[in-house]
């Protein structure tokens, strides 16, 4: 059985931009069932130093706020190698992933990773609260991430 790791990044002082960590909070506190294979970590803006935590799995899904043109709440799936990545769209907020990801690589682990994005509404005003709507996507969000978890 493959291992799987649900990674949220973001910054939580800057609004909508947390919501990534804000997820994999709601995964945790709420005792969601999860299979024996997958874990939860919030990575906030670590950067390189979750390389060492993500080393040793099979599948990586991140949650992070994904700028799109599209309504705020708005969930995205893709796999990374499908992304284009612009550090302006989307980063560990200090290093790009793209960067994490080549480092990683380097380090002896390929691990198949999917993204999991949600369309934020604020990620310039500092404020630890989520938008509104994007808090009511979360539970879809939440139904998105276990499903990629479960393949």
């Amino acid at each position: 059985m493959k291992t799987v790791l649900i990674l949220g990044i973001g910054n939580t002082l800057m609004s909508d931009d947390g919501i990534g960590v804000y997820i994999v909070n709601r995964i945790i506190e709420t005792g969601v069932a999860l299979p024996r294979n997958v874990d939860v970590l919030d990575g906030g803006t670590a950067g390189f130093d979750l390389v060492p935590y993500m080393q040793g799995y099979d599948r990586i899904i991140i949650v992070d706020a994904l700028k799109a043109e599209d309504d705020p709440g708005s969930i995205y799936r893709f796999p990374a190698d499908h992304a284009r990545f612009d550090p302006a769209r989307m980063s560990l907020h200090e290093v790009g992933i793209a960067e994490i990801l080549r480092h990683l690589s380097l380090s002896g682990c390929d691990p198949e990773v999917e993204i999991v994005g949600v369309v934020p509404e604020d990620v310039a005003t500092f404020d630890i609260s989520i938008s509104a709507s994007v808090l009511e996507s979360v539970p879809r969000a939440i139904d998105v991430i276990l499903e990629a978890a479960r393949q």
